[in-house]
């Protein structure tokens, strides 16, 4: 079952600071063949200025991929998003959402949406400089600002600068007195403004994003918004992705087990040791996966105490998975 990008939308997991990177990819990718994977936020600076081999490092087994940038300098973003090119991204997004604020300080995140004009620049610049999709992700509003108000203008101005998609936290983000981990949480979310600005803008795709912790929860906003977006509840749950492909995209065949997971990551495991990674590199973003399970948190340990130790090596995930399997067993998701 081949899925077009827009199909792929649907459902797709957060762009995360220091979590999604390639690896973490990868064993998501086990868990769902159609969900959108997006990489880190990656500066545009970064890319032009830096090593962008290793930045933006993607390879055919994780897609589709969507690179997420910040930058707020069109000509920049330009450049950056011609020098991505080559690696193939199903679509370039550019975050207008991140609150902290380190972000702030680079002028760009979530203090652009007091400025649409801008970032309607920058979406032009992108969109000029690739044939690639260019979205946005955003939140609801900032600060005092009215969300009624001030979303309609800042996602009218992307619309006419023809962005493909957006991207929506239902939660206004407060750039002066709160911590970005207080802003996951304050000011309350507003499903509903979201809901609202999708019926006004359709047939734009609007996929919604903030406080989605289920896939039920997840199939009921997709009675009001093209598609959802989680983060967190995916990162430190992954095995909820195995039922993404069944439950949100309709796909009929048999979810991943976590006995299937645990090998194919150790054969990455593997290869990526082989060329100098660290095995806890790897199994850092694999600690959820046995939630909720007998063993969960000798499993844990092992892949976080015993895989920063010396001489540890993709060995470790098998005996992780033999903590939560009783010998004799079989092995079940």
């Amino acid at each position: 079952m081949t899925i077009s990008l827009i199909e792929a939308r649907r459902f797709s997991v957060a762009p995360m600071m220091d979590w999604t990177d390639y690896r973490c990819r990868r064993l998501h990718r086990l868990l769902s063949r159609h969900a959108l994977l997006f990489t880190e936020m990656v500066t545009s600076a970064a890319i032009v200025h830096g090593d962008r081999t290793r930045l933006l490092r993607t390879d055919a087994a994780e897609k589709p991929v969507a690179l997420q940038l910040g930058g707020s300098d069109p000509a920049e973003l330009a450049e950056a998003v011609r020098l991505a090119e080559p690696f193939g991204y199903a679509e370039i997004n550019l975050n207008v959402g991140c609150p902290s604020d380190r972000v702030q300080s680079g002028r760009f995140g979530a203090c652009l949406m007091a400025e649409p004009e801008l970032v309607a620049q920058c979406v032009r610049a992108m969109r000029e400089a690739t044939e690639t999709p260019v979205t946005v992700k955003c939140r609801i509003g900032i600060d005092d600002h009215d969300p009624e108000v001030g979303l309609d203008r800042f996602a009218d101005a992307m619309v006419d600068a023809g962005v493909a998609a957006l991207y929506v936290h239902a939660r206004k983000a407060w750039l002066q007195g709160l911590s970005p981990k207080e802003n996951r949480t304050v000011p309350p979310l507003d499903y509903d403004r979201v809901y609202r600005l999708r019926e006004r803008l359709s047939p734009l795709q609007i996929l919604i994003n903030g406080g989605i912790e289920t896939l039920e929860a997840a199939r009921e906003h997709m009675r009001y918004v093209d598609g959802v977006m989680l983060g967190r509840a995916a990162y430190h749950n992954p095995m909820l992705l195995a039922d993404v492909d069944r439950m949100i995209f309709d796909d009929g065949s048999e979810p991943p087990t976590l006995e299937f997971v645990m090998a194919e990551m150790q054969r990455f495991a593997e290869i990526e040791c082989a060329e100098g990674a660290r095995i806890n590199q790897i199994t850092r973003h694999m600690l959820g996966l046995a939630a909720g399970l007998p063993g969960a948190r000798r499993f844990r340990q092992i892949l976080s105490t015993d895989a920063a130790r010396p001489g540890a090596g993709p060995e470790i995930i098998a005996r992780a998975f033999e903590a939560i399997v009783p010998s004799g067993s079989s092995a079940a998701a």
